[in-house]
């Protein structure tokens, strides 16, 4: 096990994600610090410092890198710039850990990985997977409660991109860069679902995808219907998730089935059951899941870094569910410049 000291960790994007990667680092005060954040948004830097007191902020991560002794940084900035942000980090030789997905599409991510120093140590932030509930239902399904899985089907539907009587969207006002994203649901929200999936069932296979766009203040795409299935015994998973669904609420939940031998598994929103042969009930706190799952992936990448335990979601792991994701994209031949229905 490595030596545990207290890592000097530069944080790389001040924007609406870093609200919660911050709160995860300052709770691992005696692990790791937080000594400098990098922006352009001069605002955003300066208050992220102030209401963090991180010490010093750059307007680029070159100056942030060549102005402070680092051993780590953490990526929060946009998709469009991992590349180049991870290069630029690892020809310093530091730890990595960088938002999902690694990179827009997945050649780009393979040959990122490809040419990285094999001394680099790099983590992709996907904590989708780190949630209390799922990291229950991988707990329950290793004790075999379920028995045999004959099918799953998972929903993550949402309202969000039904314009209300003045005409907003509730998910464009939370997230507006949603609106310039050339890909949506699937490359920024689906692929946390795609992640866990594996994460609970192994490795699968895309059968067939279809994807839409529900309106024209957006240019990709926020509905999606896709079959996957299972490689070692081919079960079937179904995934429909959209975001413009009437009826639902506008901020989405996960509804997770998985129908085995011995009994049925079902996580709906925060309440997660077990009924057949063993019966089970357990409720979570929806806040405490959100910000809990960023609080055990930073947690877990120090564990990674200190040799506690084996980093999960690595490249080469999280290569498998972009790959999904690719196949997502190729399958359904979607095309932004289709007019929403």
């Amino acid at each position: 096990m490595e030596e545990i000291r207290r890592r000097r960790v530069g944080i790389i994007g001040a924007g609406w994600v870093s609200e919660y990667h911050l709160p995860a680092w300052a709770k691992q005060s005696a692990r790791a610090e937080i000594v400098a954040v990098a922006d352009p948004s001069a605002e955003a830097r300066e208050a992220k410092s102030q209401h963090f007191g991180i010490p010093r902020v750059y307007a680029s991560a070159e100056t942030m890198l060549a102005n402070e002794a680092l051993d780590a940084v953490d990526i929060c900035a946009p998709r469009e710039v991992h590349v180049a942000l991870v290069r630029l980090a690892a020809a310093r030789g530091l730890d990595i850990i960088c938002q999902k997905p690694l990179a827009p599409d997945y050649d780009q991510a393979a040959a990122l990985v490809a040419g990285l120093p094999s001394s680099i140590r790099l983590m992709v932030h996907e904590n989708w997977r780190f949630r209390a509930y799922y990291r229950r239902l991988k707990a329950w399904m290793e004790e075999g409660i379920a028995g045999a899985v004959r099918q799953v089907q998972f929903e993550f539907l949402s309202s969000g991109m039904i314009a209300d009587g003045e005409g907003r969207r509730p998910a464009l006002v939370r997230q507006p860069f949603f609106r310039r994203q050339e890909r949506l649901l699937v490359m920024e929200v689906m692929i946390h679902h795609l992640d866990t999936l594996r994460y609970l069932l192994g490795e699968m296979e895309v059968v067939a995808a279809h994807l839409e766009r529900s309106n024209d203040d957006i240019v990709a795409e926020d509905v999606a219907s896709v079959i996957l299935r299972r490689l070692d015994d081919g079960v079937i998973v179904t995934v429909n998730a959209s975001l413009a669904v009437h009826g639902a609420p506008p901020a989405p939940r996960d509804h997770l089935r998985i129908f085995g031998t011995q009994a049925t598994l079902e996580l709906d929103g925060i309440r997660l059951s077990a009924k057949g042969q063993i019966q089970r009930l357990e409720e979570f706190d929806a806040d405490a899941v959100y910000q809990g799952a960023y609080d055990e992936t930073i947690s877990h990448f120090l564990d990674g870094l200190e040799g506690r335990a084996a980093m999960e979601t690595v490249p080469d792991d999280n290569m498998k569910t972009l790959a999904l994701v690719e196949d997502i994209y190729r399958l359904s031949r979607f095309d932004a410049r289709d007019k929403p229905r």
